[in-house]
């Protein structure tokens, strides 16, 4: 192998751990782009397991796309490199073949994938790649997805793998929303609570702000309805201060006045509410909450939106 070609070769191995640091989950686009940047040099460094382990993330991006046949298609070309490459990379294939399945709408035959890349992930001390296996079960399977939270976030609390460690926060959320399912409205505001801590430790007033909210709107539900008020008008003040409008909140403030009888101060956020629910995708299925907000706001009489 000539000079060059070890140079690349040592650095597609070096690389090899720094591959989960290069992504951007809310942009896989970008990272997308930064993946295939790495790709000359990877082909170029005739190391089969780093290349195909580089395939395995573009396939992961392509996924988060909606780009299931290019994902497919990318996977294809690791299955044939699996003979010659290290197991690591039987770990990320299997959960990108799970992950594909899952997020093009066919959970059931995602599992038995997903189920296979946890216990090798296991097997081999791939913590971050088990969590990340569990976490997409909870997902697959939802009948059991508090099962399958409480043991990524076992593996996260024991793992000595920092990477692993910074799933924490959102296995607790995640928790608290499968307890919230269940009615355990207790359990659901203990792991609400540890999940804003663990995200305020992070200093990201973003994620803060995100964390804080359902911590308030459980206080609504086990009617401690002025704590949860002032929770909720104080990140209303937050999203203002910056000229950002959240109808989650508008929602909230809504349904506490609405308990506390102040009904035609809850009209107007019932109203914001349904102005801003109603163009958000991630509801866009939940009809009856929309008709509810739609009717509880009057939706129709003319009214100033709260400013």
């Amino acid at each position: 192998m000539s000079k060059s070609g070890e140079a690349d070769r040592k650095l597609g191995m070096g690389m090899v751990a720094d591959l989960d640091s290069l992504w951007d989950y809310e942009h896989p686009g970008p990272t997308e782009k930064k993946f295939r940047e790495l790709l000359p040099a990877a082909l170029d460094s005739l190391d089969i397991s780093y290349l195909a382990e580089l395939l395995t993330q573009i396939a992961r991006a392509e996924a988060m796309q909606k780009k299931f046949s290019e994902a497919q298609k990318t996977l294809d070309r690791v299955e044939k490199a699996l003979p010659k490459a290290d197991q690591r990379v039987s770990v990320r294939y299997v959960l990108e073949r799970g992950r594909v399945l899952s997020l093009s709408g066919k959970p059931r035959e995602a599992q038995p994938r997903l189920r296979e890349a946890f216990n090798l992930a296991l097997m081999l001390k791939m913590d971050l790649h088990a969590i990340d296996a569990a976490r997409m079960m909870a997902i697959a399977e939802p009948e059991k997805a508090l099962e399958w939270n409480m043991k990524a976030l076992d593996l996260a609390e024991k793992s000595a793998d920092a990477r692993a460690n910074k799933a924490k926060g959102l296995l607790y959320s995640s928790i608290g929303w499968n307890r919230f399912e269940r009615k355990e409205y207790q359990e659901a505001l203990f792991m609400f609570q540890k999940a804003l801590q663990f995200t305020d430790q992070l200093g990201d007033p973003v994620k803060v702000r995100t964390a804080k909210w359902p911590v308030a709107k459980v206080l609504r539900v086990i009617e401690h309805t002025e704590e949860a008020l002032d929770m909720q008008r104080k990140l209303f003040e937050e999203y203002q201060e910056e000229g950002k409008r959240n109808g989650y909140v508008y929602e909230e403030i809504a349904e506490c006045l609405l308990v506390m009888g102040q009904v035609q101060e809850a009209e107007g956020w019932f109203a914001a509410a349904y102005a801003e629910l109603s163009k958000d995708p991630r509801i866009s299925r939940e009809q009856n909450r929309l008709n509810r907000l739609k009717e509880l706001g009057a939706v129709g009489k003319p009214r100033p939106t709260p400013a």
